[in-house]
């Protein structure tokens, strides 16, 4: 058997954390059995669904990684052959045609709630052996009702969450057509799934009182069911459901406050999965360990503090090249100007063992493109007049030394001592004077990558200002 598995979104919102998981998982078991993962819309919900929404899905999946094999197929471009599997059930006997009104159903309801029933349609247009049904209503429109079996249960063996079963005197003859012909949500995915041969399907456990309906539906068409793995529910920070507040936010927002996506497929595989005590590892590691046995049937709980300390880990091992286009990005986006500054990829991996994510770094490296401002409180502090004749005397050995960090450190050096200092005493109102902060990586690798010429220029400046 090859493995074919689906992610199949509704494009009514944006690519949250929990359908990234879902992807994930899917696209990893794909991967580790050398199957096919395939991307399909569920647009069928027209009112709420849009083309920003689709967009925004492609996109995240984009920037996760998750490249599709087959797809994205669209349910709107499979209504004929919807239709067309509606006709032969309808012939075949397994659907049927119900006129009952909304007002019959909501009467029905409430009688059925009266008496502290479970509310259900009652088959009153259900077919059956020697059964008269109503007379056809004039100019009603009926939907197209699945013939549910009236015994016996309805089970698989769920590979997260183990045997599950449903009897069937619990699921009632459920609309696999609306009155205007369009087909329901649980009926398009059994056709899809069946037309694709989709032989796992993973996905939330908000799904699983579906799954009866569908497993009974793929067995009145004579469909292989394919295997379910439900996934469970992710909760947030304070073990309540994820929700906005705790970062269930689109996956393209993780991208804007400065994440790697690899520190976010780490974090996502190890919600709910598990390969014994190993938290950091490469995709590639992950889809040769993944498998469904390994999923927790129990809620994973977000921790945006493990999220933080796996992207600071990432930033410590990315290419100062790719992190230097990061941060551009997000210079540019502050009307920051690189040109005339020292190169940004140097800038970076001075900085990136000091960030947690991508904007602190841009924040962190500011001051090399901007001539700073010290605040009157650090100036005040830190370039006192001792500090100031010691930073006159820096200066002009600056002007002549050598131009390497393990060059200017003993220049600095030598200077402390020449003027009576301690080295934190020229160091830290070196920093204020370069970049208008008392705190930064070592100051004679700060002076390297910055470049002789702006050093001296922006000494110059803080000389005359006194």
């Amino acid at each position: 058997m090859t493995v074919r598995t689906r992610f199949a979104p509704s494009p009514t919102g944006f690519l949250h954390i929990g359908g990234a998981r879902t992807a994930l998982f899917s696209w990893a078991y794909a991967r580790r059995h050398g199957g096919t993962f395939i991307l399909r819309i569920e647009d069928t919900d027209v009112a709420r669904s849009t083309p920003e929404a689709v967009q925004a899905i492609i996109d995240g999946m984009q920037w996760l990684g998750l490249a599709h094999d087959e797809g994205p197929f669209y349910q709107m471009q499979r209504m004929e052959r919807y239709k067309e599997v509606i006709a032969q059930m309808l012939a075949a006997g397994t659907a049927y045609h119900c006129y009952t009104s909304k007002d019959e159903l909501d009467a029905l309801r409430a009688e059925q709630e009266a008496k502290k029933e479970k509310p259900r349609y009652d088959g009153r247009w259900r077919p059956e052996a020697g059964k008269t049904l109503p007379p056809v209503p004039a100019g009603v429109a009926p939907v197209v009702r699945f013939k549910n079996p009236l015994d016996g249960v309805v089970a698989w063996d769920d590979q997260v969450k183990g045997r599950i079963e449903f009897a069937n005197t619990e699921l009632d003859d459920f609309i696999i057509a609306r009155g205007d012909g369009t087909p329901t949500y649980n009926f398009c995915v059994v056709v899809d799934d069946w037309d694709m041969g989709i032989t796992h399907v993973i996905r939330g456990d908000d799904h699983v009182n579906n799954t009866p309906r569908q497993i009974n539906v793929l067995s009145a068409l004579g469909a292989t069911v394919p295997q379910y793995a439900h996934l469970s529910m992710i909760l947030g920070d304070d073990g309540q459901k994820l929700s906005k507040r705790h970062g269930a936010v689109s996956v393209m927002q993780y991208d804007e406050d400065g994440y790697l996506p690899e520190a976010v497929l780490n974090y996502l595989a190890r919600l709910g999965w598990s390969h014994g005590d190993d938290e950091v590892f490469a995709m590639e590691q992950f889809v040769q360990w993944f498998d469904l046995d390994h999923i927790t049937a129990s809620a994973a709980q977000f921790n945006t503090e493990k999220l933080n300390w796996l992207n600071a880990h990432y930033l410590k091992l990315a290419d100062p090249a790719r992190l230097a286009g990061e941060v551009e990005r997000r210079l540019a986006a502050q009307n920051v100007a690189l040109a005339g500054g020292p190169e940004l990829a140097k800038v970076a991996a001075l900085y990136r063992d000091r960030a947690t994510n991508l904007n602190e770094l841009a924040d962190a490296v500011h001051p090399f493109y901007v001539v700073p401002m010290p605040s009157d409180d650090v100036r005040t502090q830190h370039l006192t007049p001792a500090a100031l004749t010691a930073l006159g005397a820096l200066r002009e050995k600056l002007a002549t030394c050598g131009w390497t960090a393990a060059e200017l450190g003993p220049v600095i050096k030598q200077t402390a001592a020449e003027q009576g200092l301690k080295m934190p005493q020229v160091a830290i109102p070196l920093r204020v004077a370069l970049l208008g902060l008392p705190q930064s990586p070592a100051i004679d690798a700060v002076l390297e990558v910055l470049g002789r010429e702006r050093v001296l220029v922006r000494l110059d400046a803080t000389l005359s200002a006194g």
